[in-house]
């Protein structure tokens, strides 16, 4: 889509993304401050369109369920996603996330969407992978009024004006500045000076269970 280089009439729009919780399973919030440009989008959607790398994906079924209940409204591109795919066999996802309205802060909108780290190979000497995720675009869509041409510019986007409405409608991208550039998911991993150790436990824990499986199954099965 076309983006215009930053002028002053646009300064205002500001974006935040802030990823909370630890470990593989975080919640992604993300933030937006039209300004400015605030004072034209009266009756207007605001979206953010975010790009997760290999390393980070969005459960469909659960992005369903939290929809059914109005907490989110969201969609991905691919609508198919590869939960159980470790981050070296995974593709990159489009996230289009719908904002609502912050009643405590005036041209303000925010959304929070769940976010899963996928696991990676085992590495050398750190017990960390780095996952990045760059700031997202923002996106307004106005199906009663035309917005200023010097701060939007049309964006190609396959989506309703609306979570809910299905009809055709033109999105548009805001000119904005990020708080933050990018940020940064360290996801834990392996090391590989620990594989011959991990096996051997996966071995072991493997016949034990099973042991008692067979035993259960001799002591208490019926047999013809």
């Amino acid at each position: 889509c076309a983006l215009l280089g930053v002028q002053s009439v646009c300064e205002g729009a500001t974006v935040t993304q802030e990823l909370l919780k630890e470990g593989f399973h975080r919640d992604l919030l993300l933030k937006v401050e039209l300004g400015v440009v605030g004072e034209h989008a009266g009756g207007c959607t605001v979206a953010a369109r975010t790009h997760l790398p290999p390393g980070i994906y969005v459960d469909p079924y659960e992005l369903a369920s939290l929809q059914q209940h109005n907490l989110t409204k969201a969609v991905l591109i691919p609508d198919v996603v590869d939960v159980e795919a470790p981050e070296y066999l995974a593709t990159d996802l489009l996230v289009l996330l719908y904002l609502e309205p912050d009643p405590w802060c005036s041209h303000c909108f925010r959304a929070a969407l769940p976010v899963h780290g996928r696991y990676h190979r085992p590495a050398e000497d750190s017990e960390e992978a780095l996952v990045i995720l760059k700031s997202p675009e923002v996106l307004v869509c106005c199906c009663d009024n035309r917005p200023p041409a010097e701060c939007w510019k049309p964006a190609e986007v396959e989506a309703a004006c609306s979570g809910e409405n299905a009809g055709p409608c033109q999105w548009y991208s805001v000119t904005h500045k990020s708080a933050h550039k990018e940020s940064i998911l360290q996801v834990p991993v392996g090391l590989r000076q620990h594989s011959s150790m991990v096996c051997a436990v996966t071995l072991l824990a493997t016949v034990f269970c099973s042991s008692l499986i067979l035993a259960a199954v001799c002591k208490y099965g019926q047999f013809s």
